[in-house]
């Protein structure tokens, strides 16, 4: 039997992500190709961890993964069209 698990090179490791499945957020720890079958025959799988906010991992296949792209401060912007108005 060959090895259980295997790490993946991933261009979001150490970047804030979403898994959405879940709509979770968090910092992208690790994407591991994993033998996931509890039976004889071998079933492979590309997980992603991901650490949330909690400080807690959790896994999601690396297809439900997307950067976490920072929102504009839609507050800030209104105000400044108020003053310049």
């Amino acid at each position: 039997m060959s090895e259980q698990y295997e790490y993946v090179p991933h261009r979001l490791l150490r970047r804030r992500v979403r898994d959405i499945a879940s709509g979770t957020e968090g910092e992208l720890m690790a994407v591991i190709n994993e033998n996931v079958s509890d039976t004889g025959i071998e079933r492979w799988m590309e997980l992603a961890y991901i650490r949330g906010a909690s400080g807690r991992e959790f896994t999601t296949a690396v297809g439900n993964v997307e950067p976490v792209h920072d929102q504009p401060r839609t507050a800030a912007v209104g105000r400044r069209d108020l003053r310049s108005a």
